[in-house]
């Protein structure tokens, strides 16, 4: 009897801390990335890819030091963990490139299924479209061809619809540039509103060469933190 009654104190122990310990050691959400030049720095994205920040990279920018990056310090900051980081400078959402080249290779669509196995996905975006200058087309959300890709509304609705479809549930959010062209930002916004993917409309970023400098990658940081703190 007294054999049994020990069984049952030592089992009921455990149980208690492995309780304490599962409550304690949350495991923390993982972050990917998908984005262009303003998500990228040498050595923490795929080695084939354009990148435009670096160590290196003084000549154009302040921000030398991966810890400077709005990514970085999201997830750092955040609690996070850093799943996957695609970004790849120069990268359009659409097919269509500067100087009327074919950016399928390089696209966001593209890109999208080597994301790994993230909990959050961060599409910062629309930049290169905006400043290739803006094939808007129709808004669209089903039976695309290839040929419909090649404008911005079509290929964005093309893009969220297939992560909600690779990616199920994952929290996806879209991060709005500044300073894009009008139809951009409000195309993306009822996009992302058919969808339901939630956006976020970045406010008063420093830039330097078009790209933000350390006081903006610090400010994207925060205001994208302020949404992803309220989950």
């Amino acid at each position: 009897m007294m054999r049994k009654l020990l069984v049952i104190i030592v089992v009921g122990v455990f149980a208690t801390l492995g309780s304490s310990a599962q409550s304690t050691f949350k495991v923390k959400p993982t972050i990917s990335i998908l984005g262009d030049s303003y998500s990228t720095f040498r050595g923490y994205i795929p080695e084939e890819y354009a990148t435009w920040y670096s160590s290196s990279s003084l000549d154009r920018t302040d921000v030398i030091d991966v810890k400077q990056t709005w990514w970085w310090k999201t997830i750092k900051d955040g609690g996070f963990k850093l799943g996957v980081n695609d970004s790849y400078s120069g990268a359009t959402i659409s097919y269509y490139g500067y100087n009327d080249e074919d950016y399928t290779d390089r696209s966001f669509i593209t890109r999208l299924p080597r994301l790994g196995n993230p909990d959050i996905i961060l599409i910062f975006g629309a930049t290169n479209d905006s400043w290739t200058g803006g094939r808007i087309g129709e808004y669209q959300y089903s039976d695309f061809k290839r040929s419909d890709l090649f404008t911005y509304r079509p290929a964005l609705a093309k893009l969220l619809q297939s992560a909600q479809e690779r990616y199920p549930n994952v929290k996806l959010y879209f991060i709005i540039n500044t300073e894009l062209l009008n139809e951009i930002t409000e195309s993306t916004k009822v996009i992302c509103n058919h969808y339901g993917v939630e956006y976020i409309e970045l406010q008063d970023i420093e830039k330097l060469n078009g790209h933000p400098n350390i006081k903006g990658m610090t400010a994207i940081s925060k205001q994208v933190l302020k949404v992803l703190e309220k989950k």
